[in-house]
């Protein structure tokens, strides 16, 4: 097990959005998340506490455009933040799989932490938005989060009709397989990989 702290701070400022964040990857499950999309807020809170990291998260964005901004450069920022504060990737289970039932809704996430992005994303919705939050950006932030933290991931809807269902249950399962994937395991002594590096 690794004693360094896995921690990360990532601040990222463009003419769209400027973003400030911490990541604790062995938090309790603490959030401070200010994003100015209320629903965005939420699940980043349920991101977090479901995964028992801890994140604070500011960001102000150009909202009077939409919220597409300021949604996809969280999820680069998270990626990193993720990316950074795993470290070397030595001792933890790299793998990390949930199926998270949320009323009638089941939701599969799968990650592996292997340095190659892949993002695969089957999420239908059948509203544009709930709250303030495009549904067709949960595949953009997704995206961008597997992009920029090199980690494959996947998220499937098995069963579901609400649409907030879906999309809570798409981020606390997101959350419950990193918390696995960047869990460690006393038999892991360097990386999981035959290549001997991820």
């Amino acid at each position: 097990m690794s004693l360094q702290e896995r921690k990360a701070h990532v601040e990222r400022v463009t003419s769209e959005t400027k973003i400030v964040m911490d990541l604790n990857l062995d938090g309790s499950g603490k959030y401070d998340v200010d994003t100015g999309i209320g629903f965005f807020d939420h699940m980043l809170n349920s991101f977090t506490r479901h995964g028992f990291f801890d994140l604070s998260c500011k960001v102000e964005g150009d909202l009077y455009v939409d919220c597409h901004h300021t949604i996809e450069d969280t999820g680069i920022v998270l990626g990193q933040a993720i990316l950074q504060a795993v470290g070397d990737k030595k001792g933890i289970r790299r793998f990390g799989n949930f199926l998270l039932p949320m009323d009638e809704t089941l939701v599969l996430g799968a990650v592996d932490l292997s340095g190659r992005p892949y993002c695969v994303c089957e999420l239908p919705f059948t509203t544009e938005k709930v709250g303030g939050f495009d549904t067709e950006m949960v595949q953009e932030f997704f995206y961008a989060v597997s992009y920029s933290g090199a980690m494959n991931l996947h998220l499937k809807l098995l069963h579901g009709r609400n649409n907030h269902h879906i999309m809570e249950a798409a981020f606390k399962a997101f959350a419950k397989a990193m918390d696995e994937a960047t869990s460690f395991d006393p038999r892991i002594t360097d990386v999981l990989s035959t290549k001997g590096a991820l």
